[in-house]
């Protein structure tokens, strides 16, 4: 039985469309992560459930319980927003406590609840101290502190990251991961990086233009993406998508008729680039990435296509030079001229 249930939720802004009818299954304990563009609905979405925007169409049912009118303090949800959000004259005991003390909650469970929940978070050095004396990084943590002593029904987090410098990001995404796996909490999640979809999500729903796109785990959308825009959303870098008119001769004849006025897509790692007159496609540098890790390649072929190659391996080559590419077109997707999948890669 549905955790979180979502039927034909609509929301206007005046004459505009928000969100046009969106049908979604939470799980109880499943880890939701929203997806998509800027402008696609996702914050939109996450601000109907928390109750913070009126739903002008559709249901929304929580643990069998219809909570679509319900104000949002009604709905034993807990909201983390990317701005913190925390009272600046405050300790952070004081900010973590705040919501039980206004439901009056017996100060000795007040204590308990706060002490595990810092501990969990590694603040309980920081008890005392105001917002203004933590970093970035603790501060968001206080926010999520002051969820968890909540201990509602589904955690609701509106891009809490998007704050924080890289190292802090990658630090916090780990901790929001361990925190996940440790309360078994109900989570949904927006944001617009996608590392942090394909590594926090059990499901990610992408978004467009108020619609779901299509909605799986992070391997399933990267390998088995349902249409254009999801395979070039979802990876980094981006899916190469090249017009069948910009292929060579030879690779256009391998994909279906269906896909004659459509595209070919390819993951960068689909894409070798050899020296010039090995590969079955000519091309020459555009750009080099050395990552360390790895190297990105991007190469404009003969034809006008730009392709994106990604190995492992580090490279001598710099822009100008010429080299040619073989193409995996095994692990090709073929899309037809309205963008939808005609030929999926084989796995």
């Amino acid at each position: 039985m549905a955790y979180l249930q979502l039927r034909g939720v609509e929301k206007f802004f005046g004459r505009h469309r928000a969100i046009k009818g969106i049908d979604l299954t939470i799980n109880k304990g499943e880890f939701i992560v929203f997806v998509g563009p800027s402008g696609c609905g996702k914050s939109t979405l996450l601000r109907l459930i928390a109750g913070l925007e009126g739903i002008d169409g559709g249901t929304l049912e929580l643990d069998g319980r219809d909570i679509t009118d319900l104000p949002s303090s009604k709905r034993d949800l807990a909201m983390v927003f990317q701005s913190y959000a925390l009272y600046p004259h405050m300790s952070v005991y004081e900010n973590m406590s705040f919501a039980l003390k206004l439901a009056k909650v017996d100060p000795a469970v007040i204590r308990e609840k706060v002490q595990r929940a810092a501990t969990t978070l590694n603040l309980t050095g920081y008890l005392e101290r105001t917002p203004k004396e933590l970093s970035g990084g603790q501060r968001q943590r206080v926010a999520i502190g002051r969820a968890i002593v909540r201990a509602p029904k589904v955690f609701l987090f509106d891009e809490p990251l998007s704050n924080l410098d890289a190292a802090l990001r990658g630090q916090t995404r780990v901790e929001i991961a361990k925190l996940h796996r440790e309360l078994g909490a109900t989570t949904i999640y927006v944001t617009h990086d996608q590392v942090e979809a394909m590594t926090l999500a059990d499901r990610v729903v992408v978004l467009r233009d108020g619609l779901i796109e299509q909605v799986g785990t992070p391997l399933e959308l990267y390998d088995r993406p349902a249409n254009q825009f999801v395979a070039q959303f979802i990876g980094t870098p981006q899916m190469n998508v090249v017009p069948a008119g910009q292929l060579p001769p030879q690779m256009r004849q391998q994909g279906p008729q269906s896909a004659a006025d459509g595209a070919i897509g390819l993951r960068p790692e689909a894409v070798s680039v050899l020296p010039k007159g090995q590969g079955s496609v000519s091309g020459r540098i555009e750009l080099v990435e050395a990552l360390g890790a790895e190297t990105l390649l991007y190469v404009r072929t003969a034809e006008g296509a730009q392709l994106v190659a990604r190995q492992s391996e580090r490279t001598q080559l710099q822009a100008g030079d010429d080299v040619s590419l073989n193409v995996a077109t095994d692990q090709a997707h073929w899309f037809d001229s309205a963008g939808r999948v005609v030929q999926a890669a084989a796995q």
